[in-house]
């Protein structure tokens, strides 16, 4: 509860005094007649409060010293619901249990509306996130300003709260750096046993299902993202999903995949050969995968511009991509003129917390962000040759490597969080076998 209070207070602390900031968590939703998806909470949410619970209303007040005071609306507990759903807080109980200062019925929401926005400077509001929620503070908010001619104070207008809050969760606490490294750690076990498995495996979704279970055997609860379980050629395409081919023992299978423990997640891709033995085309690509990031990861440090991550990349990459005939030209015109595009077209990587691509901007005024203790996020170089390039010897057609890790920015240069999943080709062989 501490954490989250000093999280509100540290939000209060960006915003205009003498404000208001609304909130809504996630609702169910349905799946079809009477099924329902997993309930997952609204991650802006979940970081501001710790609830798990669905349709709750935040709000947040702050005074003319930017102290805060928060409110929470709940819907009223039905012991005929809860006998099936199981037990909620409730008005009642959310003060002691959530850490607020006050807690209302969520029905009494629109009824105390005006009250809290008369005198308040500024709203702060994820406009368009909820309609619901957008129709109600609009129709509150014409309302309260159509009586300033009879002397009422009215706030000025709404501002978007969203990247206050992003830029917040951009730096984690300990307490989520904690969460965050096991999430890896059980992710890294996870794709170890894939490894050790895949030998065996017929189809991409035995590898699919028994990350899972890895995974929810060790306490996850769920998975961060679809796993990606992509053989041969099928990884040469970025988002493939389907998970459903035959696993050929001489090609590579590339398993992009990681875990959410405690809402934080984990993103972790490794390349292996289904066999268990490269073949000599398999290790080249891969080895110049493996050194681009090794080269990558070796830069990061408090500091250090984002856009660097990727720059060193590129000229591993291109370089290496020439050296083996895939490319034919200077290093600098190719990067120049993105000659590497049809064999690496994504970014470096991305941040990584609450959200698998997570919030936070990678450019400031132009610039790229600088890295700063305690951020997170992925390393990912990659290579995707494919059979329709004619242009490249047949030899590596049908080549897609990636290797991922999560990275943590310390205070003297950096920790790979998911360096327990083997990615040396001496290795991933040795374990395998």
């Amino acid at each position: 509860m501490q954490e989250f209070a000093q999280r509100r207070q540290n939000l209060a602390r960006k915003l205009l005094p003498n404000s208001l900031i609304f909130l809504a968590s996630a609702a169910i939703k349905s799946r079809n007649s009477d099924v329902e998806f997993p309930f997952r909470q609204e991650s802006n949410f979940y970081y501001l409060t710790g609830i798990k619970e669905p349709e709750v209303i935040l709000v947040l007040l702050t005074d003319e010293s930017k102290k805060s005071r928060s409110i929470l609306f709940l819907p009223a507990r039905q012991l005929e619901i809860e006998r099936w759903t199981g037990p909620r807080i409730g008005a009642e109980g959310a003060v002691v249990f959530y850490g607020v200062d006050e807690a209302y019925p969520l029905e009494e929401f629109q009824k105390k509306l005006p009250t809290l926005l008369s005198g308040k400077d500024m709203i702060y509001h994820s406009l368009g996130h909820n309609p619901d929620m957008d129709e109600m503070l609009i129709q509150a908010y014409k309302g309260v300003t159509a009586k300033v001619a009879k002397g009422l104070k009215a706030p000025e207008g709404i501002l978007n709260l969203l990247p206050f809050i992003h830029e917040l969760r951009l730096i984690k606490a300990p307490e989520e750096i904690v969460l965050m490294k096991k999430a890896a750690s059980i992710s890294a076990q996870a794709h170890k046993q894939l490894m050790k498995y895949c030998p065996k495996a017929l189809m991409e979704y035995e590898l699919d299902a028994l990350f899972s279970y890895e995974c929810l055997m060790q306490g996850a609860r769920g998975l961060a993202y679809s796993s990606i379980v992509a053989n041969g050629l099928n990884a040469c395409f970025l988002h493939y999903t389907n998970n459903d081919q035959h696993l050929k023992k001489n090609d590579l299978v590339l398993v992009d995949a990681g875990c959410e423990y405690d809402y934080y997640a984990s993103d972790i891709t490794r390349t292996y050969p289904v066999n268990g033995r490269f073949t000599e085309a398999q290790k080249a690509i891969y080895q110049l995968v493996l050194d681009s990031q090794l080269a990558a990861i070796e830069l990061v440090r408090p500091g250090l511009a984002w856009d660097k991550i990727q720059e060193t990349i590129l000229n591993v990459l291109v370089k290496g991509l020439v050296n083996l005939g895939i490319l034919k030209g200077s290093i600098d015109e190719l990067i120049k003129e993105k000659a590497y595009l049809k064999f690496y077209m994504h970014s470096s990587g991305h941040w990584l917390g609450l959200d698998v691509h997570d919030t936070g901007s990678y450019q400031i005024k132009g610039l790229a962000t600088s890295l700063v203790e305690n951020m997170v996020f992925t390393i990912e170089p990659g290579l995707y040759i494919s059979p329709d390039d004619k242009d490249v010897d047949p030899k590596w057609w049908g080549i897609g490597v990636r290797i991922e890790d999560d990275i943590l920015v310390t205070k003297q240069g950096h920790e790979v969080l998911s360096q327990e999943a083997p990615k040396s080709i001496v290795d991933i062989e040795a374990w395998m076998q």
